[in-house]
């Protein structure tokens, strides 16, 4: 098989899977076991289990099997790596690497795949039609406070992004309500909820310079659901950078709950 899949956790493996299968392209997937949702299983051509520090083994494994060009899809939990026992080749990397975020574990990841003549590539590959379009995604647009709001928490949430802290900021009234760091983006909302209830701007941004091959900003329902749970009008996210899951069903949430949301534009 040409193409592979590494598959973390949540529905993002799943919709590369659903979205090669409709151009008919076979996808090879390597499970991880710490991570990986067993009921892949029954919609893979076909799978293979390692554990996460496994990486001489996978990467044998990928070659094996002749995959030339490979997707990361779903998170990992970088510090899975420090909790159990990695191979020789694990190690190895991991005291090679300036530092141990998850950027830069992955792109060591990304290096030795291609010491193995394995190219990774952009995770939404198969996901084009999934990206953010630029502009009003909902029947409702953003008020004039909401749009302020917006402008004001895009300066902060790109900066974040930039200093690797997270990559979305709450805010109320041009102030800024909650910061995510590593408990992501709904738990950052319910934060904010429990801080400032209503009228809460949540802005979520894909990185200055987002590597697409990994770590990709995503939204679905459960954002949506979670907005409604803590009060929260408006949603901002990247265009062309950030994968919507459950796309109908999120707008029709969002339009019944008069919720905004729209694609800004990146910056690089």
């Amino acid at each position: 098989m040409e193409y592979g899949l590494i598959a973390g956790n949540g529905k993002f493996p799943f919709l590369v899977i659903e979205g090669a299968r409709k151009q008919g392209v076979p996808l090879a997937v390597v499970a991880i076991r710490e991570e990986t949702d067993p009921s892949i299983e029954s919609v893979a051509d076909t799978v293979a289990w390692f554990s996460i520090g496994q990486l001489g083994k996978l990467l044998l494994h990928c070659h094996q099997l002749g995959i030339k060009k490979a997707m990361m899809a779903g998170h990992v939990k970088h510090t899975q790596l420090f909790s159990g026992i990695p191979d020789l080749r694990m190690v190895k990397l991991l005291w090679s690497l300036p530092r141990r975020n998850t950027d830069a574990l992955i792109g060591g990841i990304a290096d030795e795949m291609a010491k193995e003549g394995i190219e990774l590539i952009d995770s939404t590959f198969f996901l084009k039609e999934n990206l953010a379009p630029e502009g009003v995604l909902t029947r409702r647009k953003p008020s004039r406070t909401e749009a302020e709001n917006i402008e004001f928490g895009l300066r902060l949430a790109n900066e974040i992004a930039r200093l690797d802290i997270g990559q979305t900021i709450c805010v109320g009234a041009r102030a800024c309500v909650a910061v995510e760091a590593m408990e992501g983006t709904d738990a950052t909302i319910r934060r904010a909820g429990d801080m400032a209830r209503g009228s809460i701007t949540v802005v979520k941004v894909a990185k200055p310079n987002q590597d697409m091959r990994f770590d990709v900003p995503v939204i679905g329902l459960s954002t949506v659901e979670t907005m409604i749970e803590a009060g929260a009008t408006c949603l901002s996210i990247t265009a062309g950078k950030t994968l919507i899951f459950d796309r109908e069903e999120m707008l029709n949430l969002a339009n019944n709950n008069k919720i905004a949301i729209v694609g800004s534009p990146h910056e690089t």
